[in-house]
């Protein structure tokens, strides 16, 4: 996660607008797919129920809540089932990024 974090932090509004390579999505739309799933993961193993992430207006937040929404999901204990689907998860938007 730390990897694709990294790879977009420095991101500016352009590139975050720009189509992604697989979907007919931008760039942002994608990381933000990402940030639900991590955010479900966590709120499933919490035994909570899911939540949307809110989707703010400003793409820059994206690596922010993309850390955020990991470090619930590490601090919610999760199965290692989880963490491999999170881990498949990021390696997928990488590649799509």
């Amino acid at each position: 996660m730390e990897l694709l974090v990294r790879q977009v932090s420095h991101w500016q509004q352009p590139r975050w607008s720009a189509a992604a390579s697989v979907g007919n999505v931008s760039r942002a739309d994608l990381v933000h797919r990402l940030v639900q799933e991590i955010a479900n993961l966590a709120a499933d193993a919490e035994g909570q129920p899911r939540r949307d992430v809110p989707r703010l207006d400003n793409d820059l937040a994206l690596p922010d809540q993309l850390r955020v929404v990991a470090a619930d999901l590490l601090a919610a204990h999760p199965s290692e089932e989880a963490l491999a689907r999170a881990a498949t998860e990021v390696t997928a938007t990488r590649t799509a990024l």
